[in-house]
């Protein structure tokens, strides 16, 4: 290497924050990145096949591995395509840098060919944006990026880099340890006088629960959240994406609450008299009508982010800090108690109103999940797309492990899951990867499959094939008589699909044939493509209606 350019500080930064792959999609104003690119070996780029997939795939490369996910695009149509990845990364706190080209700098403001105003248009759903001038700052940008992204309440960060400054030659590479954010403040723990006003509603409490969302992940506070639960035996249930913090083998596990959650585990949060929320937002979708949401309870809510304090549920103490800081402080004075009433009342909700399968002639997703749960022995990681199929993997494969459940949650974004499934494959390549995904879904951002080929990757991939737009055609059903309008979808032959890409492909029609459909695609080498024919007007339940509160769970139509 002759001569550094800003092109290669970037890349010199990304191997300094122990990037060993990215996810991208070359342009125009890009072209010096990649000339760059060929000096530094050590470093992968994933060509993806539309932008869109290349931040989906640096978000599921950061949920699988903890680390910040990286994704790159040109300018113009390049970033913009990587706007809807980069929202889902900030509804769901993932750690993700983004970086985007930009026309040279003097022809700003001049509606360029393939300019846009794209810090404008990411600053609603970043956690910070920057752009950059002058190639001498790009290490102290480039280390606040990476700082910024996984600390505190984890999210996405924006680079703006035009491409005059990846040309633009420096002296030297400098980069920095230290970091200087005065105005970016990350709570530890919490103070000795609200963690013992904590004690005391736990001691004083008959029927407590533990609401776990994704922050217990997030602060790896898996350890001390098991702690709790046993040591003052509290029944806990989970968020969606607060799936697997706690093992869902365990006796005190409830599942997952909501609108799609267990009916038992809804009833538990309605009739509780204290519930301790960690690390979730309360949003709309696990407490159905705030009018009615534990209204007998007095609320504890623990969170990294005070702006998530009393945003939608209003609590009875709050507490800010560290989830992982704020439970060891807890544990360290926290007395044991029992309440065997309470856990065996819900019990007798578990018994009363299970999760079950209906017979049919046609496969149901529950069946097929339960096969593939029972195969894997719930040890694979699972990553979905959204919809129906979405809500029976999150309530029919229990996870035991923290991020082994991977999914859109606060964005809900249709054709997340291949690209997800690409990023998690090179975060964690020696475990078993199954894509859970619907007809709809797959349909989405289908042309990764060739990134899956270029890159040699083993993906497990099962679409659920119902010929409908499942969720939104259960509401149709459910709330607006029947009314099917846009909602029935056709799909290509998966199989030519399949063939066409250089890919196995099984089918599988009968229920009696689930099971040696799944070994038989673990038997093969490489990505198998398995269509599954399902019921079309299967129903996910439980369901807590719009508008209606965790004690209206319906159990079935």
């Amino acid at each position: 290497m002759t001569t550094l350019t800003g092109a290669h500080i970037v890349l010199e930064s990304l191997l300094a924050e122990g990037t060993s792959v990215m996810f991208g999609y070359p342009g125009g104003t890009v072209i010096p990145f990649f000339d760059a690119f060929s000096d530094y070996k050590t470093l992968h780029h994933v060509l993806v096949r539309h932008e869109q997939g290349a931040a989906f795939a640096a978000d599921g490369y950061a949920r699988a591995s903890g680390k910040v996910g990286v994704c790159l695009a040109t300018s113009g149509p390049g970033a913009t395509n990587l706007v809807t990845g980069i929202a889902d990364a900030y509804m769901d706190s993932i750690p993700m840098v983004a970086i985007t080209g930009q026309v040279r700098g003097d022809m700003i403001g001049s509606d360029a060919f393939q300019e846009v105003d794209i810090l404008g248009i990411t600053l609603p759903i970043t956690k910070h944006n920057y752009f950059v001038e002058d190639a001498r700052d790009i290490p102290q940008v480039m280390k606040e990026a990476f700082y910024i992204a996984k600390n505190g309440r984890p999210g996405p960060v924006h680079i703006d880099i035009p491409t005059n400054v990846f040309k633009q030659q420096v002296d030297s590479f400098n980069y920095s340890e230290k970091i200087n954010l005065p105005g970016f403040k990350i709570p530890a723990g919490t103070d000795d006088k609200t963690v013992t006003e904590v004690v005391n509603l736990i001691k004083n409490s008959q029927k407590p629960v533990i609401i776990c969302g994704h922050g217990a992940i997030i602060s790896r506070a898996e350890k001390e959240l098991r702690e709790l639960a046993v040591r003052s035996h509290i029944p806990v249930v989970h968020t969606i994406l607060g799936k697997g913090a706690f093992p869902e083998s365990h006796e005190l596990s409830y599942g997952m609450l909501g609108m799609h959650g267990m009916a038992y585990a809804n009833f538990a949060v309605h009739n509780a008299d204290l519930v301790i929320g960690i690390g979730t937002r309360f949003d709309d979708r696990i407490t159905g009508s705030l009018d009615t949401f534990a209204k007998n309870a007095k609320i504890i809510h623990i969170d990294i982010d005070p702006a998530e304090i009393g945003k939608n549920v209003k609590p009875y103490l709050p507490v800010v800090g560290n989830i992982k800081d704020v439970l060891k402080q807890i544990l360290e004075v926290l007395p044991e108690k029992k309440h065997h009433d309470w856990v065996g009342e819900i019990e007798g909700w578990t018994r009363t109103y299970p999760l079950s399968t209906k017979d049919t002639h046609r496969i149901t997703v529950p069946k097929m999940l339960t096969e593939l749960h029972k195969i894997t022995e719930g040890k694979s990681i699972i990553v979905t797309d959204v919809g129906q199929h979405q809500m029976w993997t999150a309530q029919y494969y229990p996870q035991d492990e923290s991020n082994k459940f991977l999914t859109s949650g606060g964005l809900g974004s249709m054709g997340f899951g291949l690209p997800a499934a690409i990023g998690a494959r090179f975060a964690r390549p020696n475990e078993e990867i199954w894509l859970i995904n619907g007809d709809g879904g797959i349909q989405m951002n289908i042309q990764e499959l060739m990134t899956i080929v270029q890159e040699g990757l083993e993906i497990k991939i099962a679409i659920m094939n119902n010929g409908f737009l499942g969720m939104v055609r259960q509401w149709q059903e459910l709330f607006y008589d029947k009314n099917y309008e846009g909602t029935p979808i056709t799909s290509p032959d998966f199989s030519l699909i399949a063939q066409a890409y250089g890919l196995n492909h099984l089918r599988c029609e009968k229920p009696s044939d689930i099971a040696s459909t799944i070994k038989a695609a673990r038997d093969m080498k490489g990505t198998v493509i398995c269509e599954f024919l399902v019921e079309p007007e299967d129903n996910v339940f439980p369901m807590v209606a719009p508008g209606k509160g965790l004690k209206d769970t319906l159990i079935g139509k």
